[in-house]
């Protein structure tokens, strides 16, 4: 019989995109920070439109986004209420109810990239409140790995570049935790 463990804390993630990227996130970052605490880490902006037109009615043209970390590590079992918060912030800056911003939210942790979701498919997990858990990339010899359900975003080298250097920052906080 296995013996039940605390699970290891992890580093909260979110891909933030919008059209105009640059302002929408000045706008929702103070937000953001009031709600899970500091920033520290945000990526380049990275193509996303290139992926998928499906946001481009809602949202606009020329969809780009960025991938940010939060300093605070928080635990696995918070992602489904933060996926709520999350929904809630796009909310407030919706115009006319269009949303003008999309904050995805997940974790890393040393082994996997995990993204929440309000949809269910079948390799996502039911995680409460009406959220999903979905296992976009595992960790494996020293590099992110995608897999057959990967979004084709986070299956590009530019995006999973940024998340490693996230889980580089991860490890450090996680030593210190473990000390």
């Amino acid at each position: 019989m296995g013996e039940v463990k605390v699970p290891d804390l992890v580093n909260l993630v979110m891909f933030i995109f919008a059209s105009h990227i640059d302002y929408w996130f000045n706008e929702v970052r103070p937000v953001l920070e009031e709600r899970f605490g500091s920033i520290d880490y945000v990526s380049d902006n990275l193509d996303f439109e290139k992926y998928t037109l499906y946001y481009s009615e809602e949202m606009g043209q020329g969809l780009e986004g960025k991938l940010v970390s939060f300093e605070r590590l928080i635990h696995p079992y918070q992602l489904a209420d933060i996926k709520l918060e999350t929904n809630s912030i796009e909310k407030m800056f919706s115009i006319e109810g269009k949303r003008k911003v999309n904050i995805d939210p997940g974790y890393i942790h040393h082994t996997q990239f995990v993204l929440a979701s309000t949809k269910h498919w079948g390799n996502r997990i039911y995680i409460g409140k009406g959220i999903y858990a979905e296992v976009t990339l595992v960790y494996i010899r020293g590099k992110f790995r995608d897999m057959e359900f990967t979004y084709p975003n986070y299956r590009e080298e530019e995006y999973k570049k940024h998340l490693e250097k996230i889980r580089e920052i991860y490890l450090k906080k996680r030593r210190k935790i473990l000390k």
